[in-house]
C-alpha cells in the first residue's frame, strides 16, 4: 500500500517536509516543544554519539532533544544526577567542545535542546572531585561554601559527619599521604595547620569526622538526597548559591544552546515556587517542566512558573484505561492466596513509610525534632513519634504551604483519630508545621517527599505483587483500571489546566518500560490462566517469599525473552528493595541463592521454559496491541509528548540500570527508511508498527500543530464500543483499541466511531475512509492496525 501524501500524510501540513520526513522549515526553538526525545548521555554514549543520532530524531519528528544532566558529575556516573561542579560540561561525556558540536547538529536540523538540571543536591562520593565540598571539609564553617550545604553544625559539634568507615575501629586504618587524610581510596583534605602527629590525631583536628557508615541512619548532620550519603543537599534558596550553580546554565540559555529545562526533584527545595520564579527570570521564561509526582486528584500549586510535570500523571492515566477492571477480583484472590491473607495496601504503605522514618531517614527525622525544639509538656520521644506518624501518613509527596495546608490538616486529623495517645503532641506540632516559611515547616516539607518515595516506590511497590503493571512511579496500585469516560475527563482537565506539560510512558526512573507494562496489562484479561501458570511455577520452584516470587515471574513474563544476567539483576534488586527476605545492607545469602535458582529455572528447566515461551507467545499479540494503543494515546493527548530513548521500537526493559542499555540506532534508521518508502508493516516482533505510529504522530504534531489544539471525546456505538477510546484534538482524531483479548473473542460486529460524515485519511496507513450517517465502521478502520490517526481527507 502506498505511503500517505508527503512524509506525514497530513493534509495541509505546514512547512516543507523532505522525503525522509525531516522538516526543513525554520522554527523558533525557544517555543514550546511539539515533542521531545530523551537521551541518556553517558561516558559510553557521549555527546558526540548524541550528535550522531540527531538525524534520526529529526526524521522521527521531534522538535527537541531532551538530555540527561550534562554538568560535571562524579567519576563513573552512568546517569549524571550526581553533579560535582556546576561550572563545566562533564568531560567524560565529551566536555564543552562536544556539547557545542551536539548543539550545532541539533540547530542544523532545526531542533532545540531541553536540559535536565539538578538543583537540590551535589555529588560528594569523592570529595576531591567536588571543589565546594572539599573546601567545606578543609575550612569548616569558615569556608566560602559552607552556606551552600544544608549542614547542622551544632549537632556535629562543629564538624561534618561522614559515614565511610567500615566500623568505628577503622579509625585506626587512617593514614596521612601527600598532605591528605586517606582511608583506603577515600581522600580528605587537611585543615590549615593541622599536620603532625598520628593519623588519628590529625583526624581529630579536622572540620569533619569520619564515622561508621551504620551511623548514617540516625546521626548524620547534613541533608541528603533521599538516603544517599554521597549526595549532599544544596541550599538553592540562597541567592548566591542559586547564582553560582546556575551561571553556566544562564550562559547556555543566553547563547541559544539550551531552549528548555527539566528540573529534577523540586520537592527537595526549600522554596520550589521561589526557585522556579528565579529560574524563569534567568531563562527568559523558557519552557520548563518539573519532575513532580502528583497523587490522584492532586494538582501543581497555582502560579508556579512551569509548564507542568514531566508526565508520570499522564503515564498513569494511559496505563489505567488499558486495564480491564473485571480482572481485579481474580488477581486479588491469587495475591491473597500467595500472601496468606488479604493485603491492606494503605496499611502496607504506612508501615513501609514508618520503616523509612525509623530507619534509613532517621537522621532527617531526628533533625526535624531538633528544629521543632521543646514543646510544653511534650517530651522528645513523643515529638519523634508524632512527627514520624505524620510523615508516614502524609497523603501526598509534599504540601506547598500555604497552598497545600489542607494536606497537613487532613493528615493531623487522621493520625489523631488513629493514635489518640499522640493528641497532645499533634496539637502542639500542628501550628508549628503549618506556619509557612519557618525552618520547621520547610524541613517537614523537604522530608515528606523522600519518606514517600522510599516507602512507596522503593518498598511497597516491591512487596505488593498483586498486579505489578500498576506498581509504577506516580501510579496507584490499589486502583485497578479506569473507564474510558474517566480517561476523557482527565484529558479534558489536562487540556484546560496544563496543556503544555510533558507526557511520558517510559523514563530512566520507571520500574518497567511501557512495553512491559502493556504486555502485563493482558494478565487482567486472563487472570485465571495466569493464576494457573503461577501456581505451577511456584509448586515446581518454591521460594519462601511467595509474593516476591509472584512479582519476579510477572516481570520475567513482561520482559521475556531476556538474558539470564538481566533476569538475575532484576530479581536481586527487587528482593533487596522489598527488604523482607534480604536487604541491601544485610544480604541473606541462602535466600538469594534460592532466588537465583528460581530464576535459573526459567532458562534451564525444560518444562518451565516451554510454559513461559507458550504463555508469552499467547499474550504477545495483545501486548503489542496495548503498546500501540498506549503510545498513540500518549503522543496525541494534550501535552508535550516525550519518547524515551529506543522506545520507538518494542523495548522490554526493566528497572534501572536495565533501561539504560545501548540503543541500536542503525536498526531504527533502516526501518524508518523502509516506512518512508511506503512499507506498512505487520504488528509483529520487529516493532516497526510502533515506529510507524511514533513517527507519523510526531510528524503530524510538528507539521500540523493546529490539529492538536483542543480536546473532545469521540464516542463509539455498537456491541464492542467499550473496546475503543478515541478523541478529537481539533482536527486530528486518535483512535485506539483497548482490552484486545475480549475483543478477539467477540469481534467488532457493527461497532462504529461516531465521526462527522465525509472522507477521512488515516495518517498511519494512508487509507481513505468514509464516515456516513452510521459513523465509521471499526472493523474497516482498524483492519490493519489496532490504532488510527485520522484527519479530514
Amino acid at each position: 500500500m502506498s505511503e500517505p501524501t508527503g512524509a506525514t500524510g497530513a493534509t495541509g501540513a505546514t512547512g516543507a517536509t523532505g522525503a525522509t520526513g525531516q522538516d526543513t522549515a525554520p522554527r523558533d526553538r525557544r517555543a514550546v516543544p511539539t515533542a521531545t526525545y530523551r537521551l541518556q548521555v553517558t561516558a559510553d554514549f557521549p555527546l558526540d554519539d548524541a550528535a550522531a543520532v540527531v538525524d534520526h530524531l529529526a526524521a522521527l519528528g521531534v522538535s527537541h532533544a531532551y538530555s540527561s544532566p550534562l554538568l560535571r558529575s562524579a567519576a563513573g556516573s552512568t546517569h549524571g544526577y550526581d553533579t560535582v561542579d556546576h561550572a563545566h560540561i562533564d568531560e567524560a561525556r565529551g566536555g564543552r567542545a562536544a556539547f557545542d558540536r551536539f548543539v550545532a547538529a541539533l540547530h542544523e536540523r532545526g531542533l532545540g535542546l531541553v536540559l535536565d538540571l539538578v538543583p537540590n543536591h551535589m555529588g560528594i562520593a569523592d570529595p576531591a572531585e567536588a571543589p565546594w565540598w572539599w573546601d567545606v571539609l578543609r575550612h569548616g564553617r569558615g569556608s566560602a561554601h559552607a552556606d551552600a550545604f544544608d549542614i547542622d553544625w551544632e549537632f556535629g559539634g562543629g564538624k561534618v559527619r561522614i559515614p565511610v568507615l567500615g566500623s568505628a575501629d577503622d579509625v585506626d586504618k587512617l593514614d596521612v599521604v601527600d598532605g591528605e587524610l586517606r582511608y583506603y581510596d577515600n581522600r580528605f583534605p587537611l585543615a590549615p595547620g593541622t599536620e603532625g602527629g598520628t593519623p588519628q590525631e590529625v583526624h581529630a583536628r579536622q572540620h569533619y569526622e569520619l564515622v561508621d557508615w551504620r551511623r548514617a541512619d540516625a546521626e548524620l548532620n547534613y541533608r541528603r538526597f533521599f538516603a544517599i550519603n554521597t549526595l549532599a543537599g544544596l541550599r538553592a534558596e540562597d541567592p548566591d548559591v542559586f547564582a553560582a550553580t546556575h551561571a553556566l546554565v544562564q550562559e547556555l540559555v543566553a547563547d541559544g544552546a539550551v531552549d528548555g529545562l527539566r528540573i529534577d526533584h523540586p520537592d527537595g527545595l526549600a522554596d520550589p515556587r521561589g526557585y522556579l520564579e528565579r529560574l524563569a527570570a534567568l531563562s527568559g521564561g523558557r519552557w520548563t517542566v518539573v519532575e513532580k509526582i502528583l497523587e490522584p486528584g492532586e494538582d501543581l500549586p497555582e502560579g508556579w512558573a512551569t509548564a507542568g510535570t514531566t508526565g508520570y500523571d499522564a503515564l498513569t492515566e494511559v496505563d489505567q484505561v488499558l486495564v480491564d477492571p473485571a480482572g481485579e477480583a481474580a488477581m486479588t484472590a491469587l495475591d491473597t492466596e500467595l500472601t496468606g491473607a488479604p493485603v491492606d495496601y494503605a496499611r502496607l504503605v504506612h508501615d513501609c513509610k514508618r520503616e523509612v522514618t525509623d530507619g534509613i531517614l532517621g537522621s532527617e527525622v531526628a533533625r526535624l525534632v531538633r528544629v521543632v525544639g521543646e514543646l510544653p509538656g511534650i517530651d522528645a520521644e513523643q515529638r519523634t513519634e508524632a512527627l514520624a506518624e505524620l510523615l508516614a501518613s502524609f497523603d501526598v509527596y509534599r504540601s506547598y504551604l500555604p497552598d497545600g495546608r489542607q494536606h497537613l490538616d487532613a493528615t493531623v486529623a487522621a493520625v489523631r483519630d488513629r493514635r489518640p495517645d499522640l493528641t497532645a503532641a499533634l496539637d502542639a506540632l500542628h501550628p508549628v508545621l503549618a506556619t509557612a516559611g519557618t525552618e520547621a515547616a520547610t524541613r517537614f516539607e523537604q522530608t515528606s517527599g523522600p519518606v514517600m518515595a522510599k516507602g512507596v516506590e522503593d518498598s511497597a511497590y516491591y512487596r505488593w505483587a498483586r498486579f505489578v503493571m500498576l506498581n509504577e512511579v506516580g501510579g496507584d496500585p490499589s486502583r485497578f483500571g479506569t473507564t474510558v469516560e474517566e480517561f476523557h475527563a482527565a484529558q479534558a482537565r489536562r487540556q484546560e489546566v496544563k496543556p503544555q506539560a510533558m507526557t511520558t510512558l517510559s523514563t530512566h526512573d520507571t520500574k518497567r518500560s511501557e512495553d512491559v507494562r502493556a504486555r502485563l496489562a493482558v494478565l487482567a484479561e486472563l487472570p485465571t490462566d495466569w493464576a494457573g501458570l503461577v501456581r505451577g511455577l511456584l509448586a515446581r520452584h518454591p521460594l519462601p517469599d511467595r509474593p516476591l516470587a509472584h512479582l519476579v515471574w510477572q516481570n520475567l513474563v513482561g520482559a521475556w525473552p531476556l538474558s539470564r544476567e538481566r533476569a538475575h539483576a532484576f530479581a536481586e534488586k527487587a528482593a533487596r528493595e522489598a527488604g523482607l527476605s534480604t536487604t541491601w545492607t544485610d544480604q541473606d545469602e541462602e535466600f538469594e541463592g534460592r532466588l537465583r535458582s528460581m530464576v535459573d529455572a526459567a532458562f534451564d528447566d525444560e518444562r518451565t521454559r516451554a510454559e513461559l515461551d507458550a504463555f508469552v507467545a499467547r499474550i504477545a499479540g495483545a501486548g503489542w496491541s496495548n503498546s500501540l494503543a498506549q503510545k498513540l494515546l500518549q503522543l496525541t493527548m494534550p501535552g508535550v509528548p516525550d519518547v524515551y530513548q529506543g522506545t520507538e521500537l518494542w523495548d522490554h526493559s526493566l528497572v534501572d540500570p536495565d533501561n539504560r542499555r545501548p540503543v541500536d540506532y542503525d536498526l531504527r534508521r533502516r526501518l524508518l527508511a523502509r516506512l518512508d518508502e511506503g512499507w506498512i508493516p505487520e504488528v509483529d516482533e520487529t516493532g516497526a508498527a510502533k515506529l510507524l505510529v511514533v513517527s507519523r504522530a510526531l510528524r503530524a504534531r510538528r507539521d500540523s500543530p493546529e490539529l492538536f489544539t483542543g480536546y473532545a471525546p469521540v464516542t463509539a456505538t455498537g456491541p464492542a464500543a467499550q473496546h475503543l477510546v478515541a478523541f478529537d484534538r481539533g482536527g486530528a482524531v486518535a483512535v485506539a483499541t483497548r482490552l484486545p483479548v475480549a475483543l478477539a473473542a467477540s469481534g467488532w460486529g457493527d461497532t462504529a466511531l461516531a465521526l462527522p460524515t465525509g472522507a477521512w485519511r488515516d495518517l498511519l496507513t494512508g487509507e481513505r475512509l468514509v464516515s456516513d450517517a452510521g459513523g465509521l465502521p471499526a472493523d474497516s478502520l482498524l483492519a490493519r492496525l489496532p490504532v488510527a490517526l485520522l484527519v479530514r481527507a
